[in-house]
């Protein structure tokens, strides 16, 4: 098996994990927070998303699906258009607020395609190649792929514990 199908693997489960955190789901569960300064359902998704789709589409030269496909917009959060949440305080976590799980599972599924795309040609060479030198050492694409892979399980894992968290409250 070679590192990609490895990585394409991989990506493809973070896909099945973040469609089973959000089946079902409506806007009061997908926005709720289980305590002041909590992420919600909804950030947790998109957040992964957007880290994925800003970081994937850096190390290959592509643009984001976010930008180029319209989210953005269908998403109307009011954050400038290259926030991937990195950082956001609890006020800018509850700007975070989305009325679909579906819109959520589109714009990751757009997302997913979109990585698919870009590794299905990727060579064991090509992994070596740095993608970003203001770190030390400098990353390569394997490490920057493995890091958001790393990224997106812890979240999609909290979004599905949340979701757990919050049925049972309320069962």
């Amino acid at each position: 098996m070679h590192a990609k199908d490895i990585l394409i693997d991989g990506y493809g489960r973070v896909r099945e994990e973040v469609h089973a955190a959000l089946d079902g789901l409506g806007p009061d569960e997908l926005n709720r927070r289980p305590a002041p300064g909590a992420n919600s359902i909804a950030w947790l998704v998109w957040h992964l998303t957007r880290v994925q789709d800003d970081h994937v589409a850096d190390a290959f030269g592509l643009d984001q699906v976010w930008l180029v496909q319209g989210f953005r917009k269908r998403f109307g959060l009011g954050l400038p258009g290259h926030d991937t949440g990195y950082g956001h305080t609890p006020a800018k976590v509850a700007k975070v607020r989305v009325e679909s799980a579906d819109l959520l599972a589109e714009y990751h599924d757009a997302v997913h395609d979109q990585t698919l795309r870009a590794l299905r040609p990727v060579a064991a060479r090509d992994l070596e190649r740095v993608v970003d030198e203001g770190w030390d050492p400098p990353v390569t694409l394997g490490v920057r792929l493995v890091s958001v892979l790393s990224d997106d399980l812890q979240h999609v894992g909290q979004a599905a514990y949340l979701r757990g968290l919050l049925q049972s409250a309320a069962a």
